[in-house]
């Protein structure tokens, strides 16, 4: 099962650059971010890399979306204080994960998760050949995002849930065939020695609870006594969470999809806001911008003059105002609308009001972005140096479980000997 440990509580998130972020973003993903940071140990990522697998004819406008995505990020509030924010290709470790996962993964995983074929498909209409080896692989890389952090939990809709279930089961192969070191009990427990009579006595009552009862709270009661473990490694550690359940020792614990809050932003058409739909407000609109798409959204088709009543269920102006209007405002529209007491122009007013009045921060905050562009780099750079000293970690450790750590001693001798 590889339960993973409480002790980081550990998110990865990402998003790939290819194009201006909207509000869908805004009230979809980014909100749910802006909480986590300040809750858990928090990786944002912009995945460079995964823009490819649908854009590799095209990579023109990957760098420029990039840049204007930790942008936007930053306007928004993310902290580079309180979460690591950083590009995919700026952390190699990752790559080189994802070769060697891809070493044991078959192939039959890739083809059944259940976007592959769909987006095939789709993108074909579209004039996109996907039928390539990267699109085939990227949950491949998609798990490497997740495990070279040894991410607790992975922020995802319900519909992405199978993502998370891939990369679980990537992980689970992985400690299957490397998790088996030699001496593996024996090494476990000198580490049980370790932690002093009374902590050792615990933890072998909590193990057998678990393993011959199924006790599930003792084995959560074992993860918090290990996490506080100040007098163990964490190799021996991780031996130790492998012990509780009789296998080997866990090298990449399986993470946990985090269902967020799903919040649907309605766009201009009323369907779900997206590029692909071209029904989007763009965070950075300006506010004439912003007036005039609100303004020519189409309306209840039954109000052909002013004077014609409407039914505001019909209306995608009235799933705007759900999301921005309080109740006497949502009160005011429904009656107004029915009785044709205000013009469709009058019901729009408010809305195009609060979007350019939550729009305005950020965008004051973009623009002093946008000047300081070395400010940004710096940000980006020292976030992504803090993650590759995370993924520097845990590709040693797979490294020596595959046998390939001789790698690492070779590459050391070749900077010496080239230095």
């Amino acid at each position: 099962m590889s339960v993973i440990p409480p002790q980081n509580r550990r998110v990865l998130s990402g998003m790939r650059p290819t194009g201006a972020l909207h509000l869908g973003h805004y009230h979809g993903v980014l909100k749910n971010w802006l909480d986590m940071q300040h809750e858990y140990d928090c990786f944002f990522c912009v995945v460079d890399w995964h823009a490819l697998t649908t854009h590799y004819a095209n990579t023109a406008e990957i760098s420029d979306n990039t840049w204007s995505m930790l942008i936007d990020w930053l306007a928004v509030g993310l902290n580079p204080g309180s979460a690591k924010i950083f590009i995919q290709s700026w952390v190699p470790e990752t790559a080189e994960l994802h070769l060697l996962l891809s070493m044991m993964t078959p192939i039959s995983w890739c083809e059944r998760v259940p976007s592959y074929k769909d987006q095939i498909e789709k993108l074909k209409a579209r004039g996109l050949d996907l039928t390539t080896y990267g699109f085939l692989g990227y949950p491949v890389l998609q798990a490497a995002d997740i495990l070279i952090f040894k991410a607790n939990h992975v922020p995802v809709g319900e519909d992405q849930v199978s993502h998370v279930e891939f990369t679980r089961e990537v992980a689970r192969r992985f400690n299957h065939f490397y998790g088996q070191e030699p001496n593996f009990e024996e090494l476990a427990e000198e580490a049980i020695k370790k932690m002093g009579k009374k902590n050792a006595k615990l933890y072998r009552e909590l193990r057998r609870a678990y393993q011959e009862q199924g006790d599930h709270d003792a084995i959560e009661t074992a993860h918090a006594m290990l996490s506080s473990q100040q007098n163990i490694s964490l190799g021996d550690r991780e031996r130790l969470f492998g012990y509780l359940e009789g296998s080997g020792k866990i090298i990449l614990p399986e993470p946990e999809a985090k269902l967020t809050s799903a919040s649907r932003m309605p766009g201009l058409d009323g369907q779900k806001m997206s590029k692909s739909y071209g029904n989007t407000i763009a965070l950075r609109d300006a506010p004439d911008v912003v007036e005039k798409k609100v303004k020519t959204m189409p309306t209840d088709p039954a109000r052909v003059r002013r004077t014609d009543p409407g039914e505001p269920e019909r209306c995608p102006v009235w799933q705007l105002h759900k999301v921005y209007s309080d109740e006497d405002r949502q009160q005011w529209v429904q009656e107004g609308c029915r009785s044709a007491g205000i013009g469709c122009l009058d019901c729009k007013k408010p809305v195009i009001e609060a979007i350019q009045q939550e729009l305005a921060p950020i965008q004051e905050r973009a623009k002093a972005y946008e000047d300081d562009p070395s400010l940004v780099k710096s940000i980006v750079s020292e976030g992504s140096e803090q993650a590759r000293s995370e993924a520097r970690i845990t590709l040693e450790e797979v490294r020596e479980a595959m046998g390939l750590d001789h790698m690492a001693v070779e590459h050391t001798a070749h900077r010496e000997v080239t230095s």
